[in-house]
């Protein structure tokens, strides 16, 4: 169903003024310009169904300009080399150089998801991952959903370092490991630190994704690369790093549906594994099915020891089993943790739900809840 265009101009000032602001100076202007502009926010009109967000047109263009790197809109584009901070002239430009190449970008638009691998999640995850091991007693299947390249199915091979508020350190992953990732730790009032295994034994993992990423597809692997934002080239070259690194241990990846499939892409995984299901910021495009995956996933703890880890904005999952935690709908006042990092169980049909951390959208930083 086609969206109309005041709601499409709506999502690019809340895309600015919300997920950009204070992140991303050129993508705070470009999606805030836009959403006053009808010809340029009138492009994500051939986007499918919920597909039109901002970071849609913004990946968009960034593959655009990967493909034209001497157009002078690229010395905006610090991905690309550029060092030009935003000026008058940037709008300006970008505007011209997008509707000047309208046709090529619908036909992105209209074709691609927003499919963004953000490797330093991994370290969000790796805790609720870890203790979900532990709990099962060892060895695990791992099945993430919404996986795009299936990046952070290879969590367990990256190294860890947390830096916590007092000043304590901890490490966890192999010490010699091609990507390494650093995360601030912070306690919230009460909480105590986590204690982390220096390894998670995966012994079977899968990824299922509507649209999944063949990282051996140059072409899939710039577009995974134009979805990252454009002025954050320390992102892009992670990317590269872990991507450079799956292709030494390709897991398998499923193209599915999230819910309808979820139980075929889980019998790929040898039954007689506990089975951790991960979500990373990807029930945000559930859209009105989230409850249905809910329910998928509670089927499916029916037969075999199941957990879920859930990682994304305002614990969109989270509070489909916690719905009487309203502390858990927005940031605490002050702070830019605007996510939640969640673990649940099943217990005779009924899950068993933490709130674990509040995390930022990209994995800079979280701060641990007390239990």
């Amino acid at each position: 169903m086609a969206i109309a265009l005041e709601e499409i101009k709506q999502r690019l000032r809340t895309f600015a003024e919300v997920e950009a602001r204070g992140v991303s100076p050129l993508y705070e202007h470009l999606a805030a310009q836009s959403a006053e502009d009808d010809d340029v926010a009138g492009l994500l009109t051939d986007a499918r169904g919920g597909e039109a967000r901002g970071t849609l047109l913004l990946a968009t263009a960034h593959r655009l300009i990967q493909a034209d790197p001497i157009h002078p809109l690229s010395r905006y584009y610090p991905s690309l080399g550029g060092f030009d901070g935003v000026d008058n002239e940037t709008w300006p430009l970008f505007r011209t150089f997008l509707l000047e190449r309208a046709d090529k970008a619908r036909q992105i638009i209209s074709t691609r998801y927003t499919q963004t691998n953000e490797v330093r999640r991994a370290s969000l995850v790796y805790p609720a991952v870890a203790a979900a091991a532990k709990e099962a007693g060892g060895k695990i299947a791992l099945l993430e959903v919404g996986c795009s390249a299936g990046l952070l199915l290879g969590l367990d091979r990256f190294s860890y370092r947390y830096q916590c508020d007092g000043g304590e350190q901890l490490v966890a992953g192999p010490a010699k490991a091609a990507v390494g990732l650093h995360c601030a730790l912070d306690l919230a009032p009460g909480a105590v630190l986590p204690k982390l295994p220096k390894k998670v034994s995966i012994a079977a993992r899968a990824g299922l994704d509507r649209a999944p990423v063949d990282l051996a597809d140059e072409d899939e692997l710039a577009w995974l690369e134009a979805c990252v934002w454009a002025d954050q080239p320390d992102r892009i070259r992670l990317l590269r790093t872990a991507a450079a690194e799956q292709r030494k241990h390709v897991p398998p990846l499923i193209a599915g549906d999230g819910v309808d499939d979820l139980a075929a892409a889980a019998a790929t995984l040898p039954a007689e594994l506990p089975l951790v299901v991960l979500t990373s910021h990807a029930l945000a495009y559930f859209g009105d099915r989230r409850a249905d995956f809910v329910a998928a996933l509670a089927s499916l703890a029916a037969t075999r020891p199941l957990w879920w880890v859930t990682e994304g904005f305002y614990a969109a999952g989270l509070k489909l089993v916690m719905p009487d935690r309203t502390d858990l709908d927005a940031p605490a006042p002050g702070s830019s943790d605007s996510c939640v990092l969640g673990l649940v169980s099943w217990s005779d049909g009924k899950p068993v739900a933490r709130a674990l951390a509040r995390t930022t959208p990209r994995g800079q930083r979280m701060t641990w809840l007390p239990a």
